[in-house]
């Protein structure tokens, strides 16, 4: 690469990032299962910076979520209602310029309780209509397999991936899949932020009964072991995909150089990392094995388990990374929230208004980490900025978001011309959908606003922010116009 005016690879995948269970609502119509995403009730009289307590789902929960409690309480059920919508949504997407949409197949939608007879044809039709509508516009599917929308049933029935048959229930729908859109989807993840079952165990694995460790691996090993299974599958029937595993980066920094802090830094990135390493190595590594040993923490194999994790492993890593933090020994250190954690807080950074610390160079730091480590194509699957927007006379003057991402674009230039092999880039999220953690419309993300407020009111009428306008400019000039 030139040292000129370096820009993006000619075949990067500029584009943006949505979730079935955020976006399409819809949550019963046309067969539709209820999900674990279904579950989870708007908790407003929480502070937004409480994510144990948004993300916190008891056996009484999923009782009220069952037992007729209102739909306006579950903001997930009707999210921005992509569902009927995506044609004309595609359309802004298109006219932004984007070239890859990251989106999920909700489970539920293919398979309602998970284990029925036969696929429901009402869903799989939606994702083909879905995909050949984006491929009519160039844009490149990239498709994640599981995003925290495992069917409400097996989570019963099983206490979730606790269970083996969860296993057998995945990799029969993953095959389903890869059967039905051999032809539209080349780009497949397997499990959204696999790492999150720690922090989350219900929505990420549908672990419900008393929580402890050993169910969490466990339901970790089989979400390895499922992972694996489907990569080998999806690369028999779909010659040339690409699959990927996907991380949540969470990128620690000492918060002081004290040995302590460094070797308490040192442990917590190494335990970031864990997740990929399976998935790209296929093994689990060696201080892993020997801290589940010591902890007492046991799981239970089938003997061909690991030969199937090493034997079948990613094409490539793909990561959301909104925050950096730091980490301390020190008990009384100051913390602050991130990405549905805690992390001590870094006195050289900005924060959003949720407590998110900007640090634009983390992203960059993340890209040589993980390039340097696996020594395989990268791809940022999930970056931005939540905010509250306010709408001028029609319009939404969002400067904030755009100094966010370009700040973010030139640290990934400048990886990418040290040596970093990223496949593209999907923004968090393209559009204004239902957030993760607390369940806000008024956390947004989006290039392309929607008027719907915290309680669902609104016109769900699209606008165009400045940002989208910045955006498209970036994708058409590949990165070499940020002003």
């Amino acid at each position: 690469m030139s040292t000129h005016n370096p820009v993006f690879p000619g075949n990067f995948l500029w584009g943006a990032a949505i979730a079935a269970n955020q976006a399409e609502g819809a949550w019963n119509v046309d067969g539709k299962g209820p999900s674990v995403a279904d579950a989870v009730q708007a908790k407003p009289k929480l502070s937004v910076k409480d994510y144990a307590g948004h993300m916190a789902i008891s056996d009484q929960n999923v009782a009220d979520a069952l037992n007729g409690l209102k739909d306006i309480d579950y903001p997930k059920r009707r999210g921005i209602d992509f569902y009927h919508r995506y044609k004309g949504d595609l359309a802004l997407f298109a006219e932004m310029g984007i070239k890859a949409l990251r989106v999920s197949i909700a489970w539920t939608r293919i398979f309602p309780t998970g284990e029925d007879a036969s696929p429901n044809e009402a869903g799989l039709k939606f994702y083909a209509d879905l995909f050949t509508e984006m491929r009519k516009y160039n844009i490149e599917p990239l498709v994640t397999l599981s995003h925290y929308e495992m069917p409400l049933v097996l989570s019963e029935k099983y206490n979730g991936w606790v269970h083996r048959n969860v296993v057998d229930a995945f990799v029969r729908f993953s095959n389903v899949c890869f059967d039905r859109y051999k032809d539209l989807v080349r780009y497949w993840l397997t499990f959204n932020e696999i790492d999150s079952i720690i922090r989350h165990p219900f929505t990420t694995a549908g672990i419900r009964e008393e929580k402890s460790a050993e169910d969490i691996y466990q339901a970790l090993h089989h979400q390895f072991v499922a992972s694996a299974m489907v990569t080998r599958d999806c690369h028999q029937k779909i010659p040339g995909s690409q699959v990927g595993c996907m991380l949540t980066k969470l990128t620690t920094y000492p918060r002081t150089c004290h040995p302590g802090d460094v070797e308490a830094t040192l442990k917590k990135n190494l335990e970031n990392y864990f997740y990929a390493d399976v998935q790209v190595k296929g093994y689990y590594p060696p201080l892993i094995k020997r801290d589940l040993e010591l902890r007492g923490i046991n799981i239970e194999m089938q003997p061909n388990d690991l030969a199937i994790m090493r034997q079948h492993t990613v094409d490539f890593v793909s990561f959301s990374y909104y925050m950096s933090m730091t980490e301390s020994v020190q008990p009384d250190a100051e913390r602050t929230p991130g990405n549905t954690v805690l992390g001590v807080k870094n006195p050289y950074l900005p924060a959003s208004e949720w407590g998110w610390q900007v640090d634009p160079v983390g992203l960059k730091i993340s890209l040589l980490e993980l390039y340097d480590r696996y020594q395989k194509p990268l791809f940022i699957v999930e970056n931005g900025m939540g905010a509250k927007d306010v709408v001028v006379d029609g319009k939404i003057h969002d400067e904030y978001r755009i100094d966010y991402f370009r700040s973010h674009f030139e640290q990934m230039l400048a990886a990418v011309h040290e040596g970093v092999d990223l496949l593209g880039y999907t923004s968090w999220g393209t559009i204004d959908i239902i957030s993760a953690g607390t369940s806000q419309m008024s956390k947004r993300y989006g290039f392309i606003y929607v008027d719907q407020d915290d309680e669902g009111n609104g016109t769900l009428e699209r606008l165009r922010k400045d940002s989208f306008y910045w955006y498209k400019k970036v994708i058409a000039t590949n990165g070499a116009d940020l002003s």
